[in-house]
């Protein structure tokens, strides 16, 4: 599946060769875009759906802005509309209910949706944030959007027969956002399935509900995975079978210590690696992001290999994680550049690129 990548290169990029340079999707809120919301929930503040509005909006144009001043190729809005990768959806989507919080890990909470009835498309989800994206962005925008079998795996399920049988059927309401989203324009869509790699025996599953995303989608349509936990080895070579032109894999976080995984078979798909850890309060240097993304190269030549972060980076302070894309996209046109001259000797599949060739 030949991903149709070159749409993405801007028309004025320096280098002849090009590393894509984007984001997973999450990004830190506003401080104000985060009281807005409390103010809009407090029923006794004077905060309607107007002033709400109004801040997302804002939120969503100033980030979309600040992805581009990074200097990143494909952007989004940060997710600056949503609030929890599932929670956002299940309110969405027919069939879903919510009884409360419960308690995932340490002192965090998540409030768990149920599927309490059949699950079915009804509003749209993300065309809206896209529509709105797309128009004040100059650079190509990218949507992530939550995929069916993280869906049924953080849901109570109290309905279907299993949670596979669940999965298929939230597959295809995906399909039927996709289509929307192409109809309004979309051409890079990133499928996220975190649960993906904490439950790697499903993988079939996931492959099933993949090929009922990709249903009559166009081919000029980019479609990623992202995935990220979770012990690869698992999961791989398996998900090259996927109906996908990308997969966005977390493994700084891990040091790359899964790295070698990606080595024992040919990855014959595009490699977005992460080359930021998305855990750490700290920017990363442009040197140490360089050897990160060299050993993307180990894995895929230069015109497979897609630069991003491991993972969302909204648990970040706003100033880090702003640092850490530019250094990001500093990185990623200073390696293009030594591969225009020849001075990198890292190469995918046992070929060699040397200056002195």
């Amino acid at each position: 599946m030949t991903g149709p990548r070159d749409q993405f290169k801007p028309a004025d990029h320096p280098n002849d060769h090009f590393l894509l340079t984007t984001v997973v999707g999450s990004y830190p809120k506003p401080k104000w875009h985060d009281r807005a919301r409390e103010l809009f929930e407090d029923e006794d503040a004077d905060f309607g759906e107007d002033e709400w509005e109004e801040s997302k909006d804002d939120a969503s144009r100033l980030i979309t802005h600040e992805h581009e001043r990074a200097g990143l190729d494909v952007i989004c809005d940060g997710e600056m509309r949503r609030n929890e990768m599932v929670e956002y959806f299940a309110h969405r989507i027919d069939g879903y209910e919510f009884n409360g919080r419960v308690k995932v890990w340490g002192h965090n909470y998540f409030d768990k949706p149920s599927v309490a009835d059949e699950v079915e498309y009804g509003e749209q989800w993300l065309v809206e944030e896209f529509e709105f994206t797309d128009e004040v962005a100059e650079r190509p925008v990218k949507v992530p959007i939550t995929g069916p079998y993280t869906l049924a795996n953080w849901s109570f399920n109290e309905v279907y027969d299993n949670e596979e049988q669940l999965a298929y059927e939230l597959a295809d309401l995906v399909n039927e956002e996709i289509e929307a989203l192409v109809e309004a324009g979309a051409r890079y869509i990133q499928i996220d399935e975190p649960a993906l790699a904490t439950t790697p025996d499903d993988h079939a599953i996931v492959g099933e509900c993949l090929e009922r995303i990709v249903d009559e989608i166009p081919d000029d349509v980019r479609l990623g995975l992202h995935v990220c936990y979770g012990d690869y080895s698992r999961i791989y070579p398996e998900i090259l079978d996927y109906p996908v032109h990308e997969y966005d894999l977390e493994l700084a976080n891990g040091d790359y210590d899964q790295l070698d995984v990606f080595k024992e078979h040919e990855f014959t798909k595009d490699f977005a690696m992460g080359v930021l850890d998305a855990h750490t309060a700290e920017v990363e240097s442009v040197e140490e992001i360089k050897e990160n993304i060299k050993k993307g190269l180990e894995v895929v030549p230069p015109e497979r290999l897609t630069v991003s972060p491991d993972c969302g980076v909204k648990l970040l302070p706003r100033e880090v994680a702003r640092g850490k894309m530019e250094n990001m996209v500093q990185a990623a046109r200073e390696i293009e550049e030594e591969l225009d001259a020849g001075e990198i000797d890292i190469v995918a599949s046992g070929t060699q690129a040397h200056a002195d060739d």
